[in-house]
């Protein structure tokens, strides 16, 4: 896919951050829209901003770990817009949690949307997209599908699985000769809304955690979609989003196993300072 004008965009989790960016990005280059949200007003403003653009968007409010409802949705998209192009499987979730704390509805939550989300989004548009002849489908893992981080197991396993699922389908799509792109996302900080959304913290470190996110998330999604969507173009199979996407990407690379080390021993530091600051308070 070498432009997006006059081409039918999908994207889940439209309805702010990285989804949002995405929408108004492809609306600037002629793309149509496609655009859900489990957040009805969210996505009716992201489609109201694309058609201020002059794109024509739709907006639909669908909840993506509910597999029937994403089937039903791709029916509806394929009813009012006649093919689909491109499949952006962005909608996502976080969860703070150490494993033997971990409730099973929260570590379900998350797989359910991170993981079974983009699988549904997959399953349910491709015969769409082999039917276009020109046809791509984005899916969004995380740097922590490219490594595994203490208190993020639950996230780790979906971003994990993401990436594999992604990986296979693009070689079945290139073996089978279908006209259909495959790129895996990770992306690196990313300013949006995702760490004050998570699960699994207190009311206070859910505001420590949320405010260092703040600090270190370098990328705007802005920044993220354009990035992304250069990927698309290039079909790349791998989108590292951000500096330090990058750098995540080449710890195991260079450490192997022994980068789990080296992040346990970052955050029992991290907990004996934050320990001692509790204590001087």
């Amino acid at each position: 896919m070498k432009g997006f004008d006059g081409k039918v965009a999908v994207i889940t989790g439209a309805g702010s951050g990285i989804g949002r960016a995405l929408a108004v990005d492809l609306a600037g280059r002629g793309a149509r829209l496609a655009l859900s949200d489990i957040d009805p007003d969210g996505v009716v403003e992201t489609a109201a901003l694309c058609k201020t653009i002059g794109a024509q968007a739709i907006p639909y409010v669908l909840d993506v770990s509910d597999r029937n409802a994403v089937y039903a949705n791709a029916e509806e998209v394929l009813g009012a817009f006649s093919e689909v192009n491109l499949v952006i499987n962005n909608a996502g979730v976080a969860l703070t949690a150490r494993i033997e704390e971990m409730s099973w509805d929260d570590f379900e939550w998350v797989l359910n949307i991170d993981f079974w989300g983009v699988a549904y989004g997959t399953k349910a548009f491709l015969p769409h997209l082999i039917a276009s002849g020109e046809g791509h489908i984005v899916n969004l893992s995380s740097v922590f599908g490219l490594i595994g981080t203490p208190t993020q197991s639950a996230y780790n396993a979906a971003k994990f699985a993401v990436r594999g699922f992604t990986e296979a389908l693009r070689q079945e799509m290139r073996i089978a000769g279908h006209p259909v792109g495959v790129s895996c996302v990770h992306p690196g900080g990313i300013k949006t809304d995702i760490a004050r959304n998570m699960r699994g913290l207190s009311a206070v470190d859910h505001k420590k955690v949320t405010a260092a996110f703040d600090r270190y998330a370098w990328t705007t999604a802005q920044r993220a979609a354009k990035v992304i969507l250069r990927g698309v173009e290039r079909n790349s199979a791998r989108i590292l989003v951000g500096a330090d996407a990058y750098g995540y990407d080449l710890t195991p690379r260079l450490l192997g196993g022994r980068y789990q080390d080296l992040n346990a021993f970052v955050a029992r530091l991290g907990s004996v300072q934050a320990a001692k600051r509790g204590l001087q308070l």
